[in-house]
């Protein structure tokens, strides 16, 4: 198997939970990966009318699961039959150099709690009056809280509301691929140099995703802050997010922490249980399936404590739903949560107490230092990378994990989990490190 086929295998994997059925059997199976350029994966399909749909509702959701699954593939080229021309480059309508807004990440499909009413007040402030009210609105919380839902929303608002105003969203990694590119191309300082500037700076919204992306990236972070500079002092409204409050970004400068801080700062917190339930029972109605309190109740007690997941379980559920061809009950998502989950074999194959022992073991660290308060770095990591793996291997709460490791609480678990995804993606050390105990725990 060539490379750009194992990514490509590795990347269906996710694209058959986050794609309905119909678009995964009609457009995604007839993609044929044909070569990797660089970070670049190259597909043909035999029409146009395939390349018009994926480029237009499936480009963004293939772009993240080529991400999501650690392939380093960043962009796609698609071509169509024996065509010489990549058919998203010729059709430059189609916004492909920014990240494309998801038409459901609206504040009419954004469920409201305690949680978050603080961050859904504070967005709809800045939505409606940009510029005015907030500059810039610094988002930050744990992966899969929805911040990534209301940033989009906050766009589609204004984009409805004044479209006369010129709005940009977009992930940090996006503008940190596009100035490598250039810098690479040796066109930092030519004319696409300054078109890449004037794109960013010649907006009257500028929204950038996880900006934690600048960490240890020390050109971009230069280019960053004189991008935040400019638009600042032209009153433009600055829309940012990220994994952690600002002074928790490390081997980023004060300066740009202090700019990050002189605004509004919304923080969201994981949902409870009440609030799970309305985000599980909005979603099912948006696909039109009713999901039963009882379900809903099951499930919510069943997931992590945040958004990602909780749709992750509920896509299981709806895809058994479709297969058997029956109403969704509790028996039904139980089964379809046991099937994903590899059968109560692997669970009991796996356990924490069999995951802390390999951990310890591979680190050579006595097991009462990984689950004990020792806060050096030699044992810190290896207890971060032990929440990771529970998270990714085990099927139990995230308080249940914190427990498991010395009584921690459950945003301790949450913080070195994303943590250690985060540099999974940026260090080839920790990844491979990964890939080795998950080997040793899984044949155990």
């Amino acid at each position: 198997m060539e490379s750009y086929e194992l990514y490509w295998s590795k990347a269906l994997e996710e694209l058959q939970v986050t794609v309905s059925n119909s678009s995964y059997s009609t457009f995604i199976t007839q993609l044929k990966p044909v070569d990797l350029i660089g970070n670049t994966l190259v597909f043909v399909t035999k029409s146009e009318l395939f390349a018009s749909e994926v480029a237009n509702r499936l480009y963004d959701k293939i772009i993240t699961a080529l991400k999501n699954t650690n392939t380093g593939v960043t962009d796609i080229k698609l071509y169509v039959g024996n065509g010489k021309e990549d058919y998203i480059k010729q059709n430059p309508d189609q916004s492909f150099d920014d990240a494309p807004l998801n038409p459901r990440y609206t504040f009419d499909t954004f469920v409201v709690g305690p949680s978050n009413k603080f961050l859904y007040a504070a967005a709809k402030a800045v939505a409606d009056a940009p510029s005015e009210s907030y500059n810039p609105l610094f988002i930050y919380g744990g992966a899969g809280l929805g911040k990534t839902h209301i940033m989009q929303a906050i766009a589609h608002h204004i984009k409805a509301n004044n479209p006369l105003k010129n709005v940009l969203y977009t992930t940090c990694e996006k503008f940190t691929t596009e100035l490598i590119m250039n810098i690479r191309r040796g066109t930092a300082y030519s004319e696409d140099g300054i078109n890449f500037r004037n794109k960013y700076r010649n907006v009257d919204v500028l929204i950038i995703d996880d900006v934690q992306f600048l960490i240890n990236k020390q050109t971009s972070e230069e280019e960053f802050f004189h991008t935040f500079n400019d638009l600042f002092s032209k009153n433009k409204q600055i829309i940012l997010s990220a994994d952690c409050h600002p002074k928790e970004l490390e081997s980023i400068s004060e300066r740009l922490k202090t700019r990050f801080e002189q605004g509004l700062m919304a923080q969201v917190l994981p949902p409870d249980t009440e609030t799970k339930i309305a985000i599980l029972q909005k979603k099912a109605e948006m696909r039109k399936y009713i999901l039963s309190l009882d379900v809903a109740l099951f499930l919510a007690e069943k997931s992590d404590n945040d958004v990602r997941s909780l749709e992750g379980m509920l896509n299981k559920v709806i895809f058994a739903s479709m297969l058997h061809e029956c109403p969704i009950t509790v028996e039904l998502a139980k089964d379809a949560l046991k099937e994903s989950a590899g059968g109560e074999t692997r669970e009991e194959a796996v356990t924490a107490d069999n995951i802390i022992e390999t951990v310890s073991s591979f680190y050579k660290i006595p097991k009462m230092d990984l689950i004990g308060k020792k806060k050096n770095k030699e044992i810190v990591e290896p207890r971060q990378m032990c929440c990771y793996l529970m998270t990714e291997l085990l099927t139990i709460p995230l308080v249940s994990i914190g427990q498991a490791l010395g009584g921690r609480d459950h945003t301790t678990v949450i913080h070195a989990r994303d943590k250690i995804a985060r540099l999974s993606k940026e260090n080839t050390r920790i990844a491979t490190e990964i890939k080795d105990l998950k080997n040793l725990i899984l044949k155990k």
